[in-house]
């Protein structure tokens, strides 16, 4: 997870969203490991997890995989930030 004291919203708490297709196996474990991290790093979060259903809606969240994890708007995978291949393949 990036450093993400820097970024904390208005509220102090940091804004994560996990983008998932339908019956991704590795959503839960996700979602579970995030919460985990937060916790130990004492950082307060709210998780949204979005199902991402359709080409349009994957263009316009920016999917590349299922899971993808965004904290505060940014892939938590670097070299996937610059990427444009978005979908749902």
């Amino acid at each position: 997870m990036p450093d993400t004291r820097d970024t904390i919203g208005v509220s102090g708490i940091v804004q994560i969203r996990i983008l998932c297709s339908e019956g991704c196996a590795n959503t839960p474990p996700t979602v579970e490991l995030v919460k985990n991290v937060a916790q130990d790093l004492n950082i307060p979060v709210n998780i949204e997890t979005v199902l991402v259903g359709t080409e349009e809606q994957a263009r316009e969240l920016r999917f590349l995989g299922s899971p993808t994890v965004l904290v505060e708007g940014s892939d938590i995978e670097p070299s996937a930030r610059g990427s444009l291949a978005f979908g749902l393949t």
